[in-house]
């Protein structure tokens, strides 16, 4: 029988709760595939029912898995998350940021400066606030995996000012974090989906437009080259591969998982 692909590492996943919808989000299908492959996880997450529904799961898979409910906009809470690690594991090889919003974004003289703080702290200040706290623990062991979810809107035209400008900003800082860790043993990466069909995406659409989900769902598959949104299976499986020996060698790298939408926009 063939070795689980991330047997033995441990694991945070922020924001690996399961919005309700019909479909699987990604940090939940993250946190399925790394135990399915055999890792140890610590999942975090702001909503304390979306995570115990992902933590259940895991539980029902056979995982290893601890939970803790953290705001990761809140510096000590991402202390307390690496410390929580080490606590439950005494150590952490991956860590696996999976947070970005876009609600009430709008175009740059429409944007209200706190809304624009708001996503910011979210989608960017939150994720280099846990790389900060995680990464001396992974300088200590001498190895580590950082990936980070970013966006192909990051480098495309976009409607909106903070989303695309926050995800470019996880782009930027991804590759500064995989150049000055590298001496330590660290990689970092980042996934940049593209549309994909989660919960986040497709229902709030819905809602505010007042249409069926499967109206929005129709709009975005006629965008993508391969004539389909992916799931977040593609991101999950993505992340497997980042986060394992196989791209042991990878570092710095942004990963579109778009069905070839990046190509297409040129």
């Amino acid at each position: 029988m063939n070795q689980k692909r991330l047997e033995g590492k441990v694991a945070i996943i922020v924001g690996a709760g399961q919005q309700p919808g019909q479909t699987i989000g990604n940090g939940r299908a993250v946190a399925e595939r790394f135990a399915q492959e055999g890792a140890s996880l610590l999942i975090v997450d702001v909503n304390e029912d979306f995570l115990e529904d992902t933590y259940k799961k895991i539980q029902s898979l056979g995982g290893k898995v601890f939970k803790i409910v953290a705001d990761i906009t809140n510096e000590y809470a991402c202390k307390k998350v690496a410390q929580a690690c080490m606590q439950h594991f005494q150590r952490v090889d991956i860590l696996h940021n999976n947070v970005g919003l876009s609600k009430g974004d709008k175009k740059t003289t429409e944007l209200d400066t706190s809304t624009w703080d708001y996503i910011m702290d979210r989608n960017l200040k939150g994720m280099f606030m846990m790389c900060k706290n995680v990464l001396p623990l992974m300088i200590a062991q001498k190895s580590g995996c950082i990936i980070n979810i970013s966006s192909t809107a990051s480098r495309a035209a976009r409607p909106t000012l903070t989303y695309k400008t926050s995800k470019a900003g996880v782009n930027a800082m991804t590759q500064h974090i995989a150049i000055e860790n590298a001496p330590h043993g660290i990689r970092a990466n980042a996934i940049l989906p593209g549309l994909m069909d989660t919960p986040m995406a497709i229902n709030r659409r819905a809602t505010e437009r007042g249409v069926d989900a499967q109206v929005i769902r129709n709009e975005r598959n006629a965008l993508v080259p391969m004539g389909r949104m992916g799931s977040a299976w593609d991101v999950a499986n993505a992340a497997v591969f980042l986060a394992s020996d196989e791209a042991a060698y990878i570092t710095g790298v942004l990963l579109p998982v778009d069905g070839g939408l990046l190509e297409k926009r040129g």
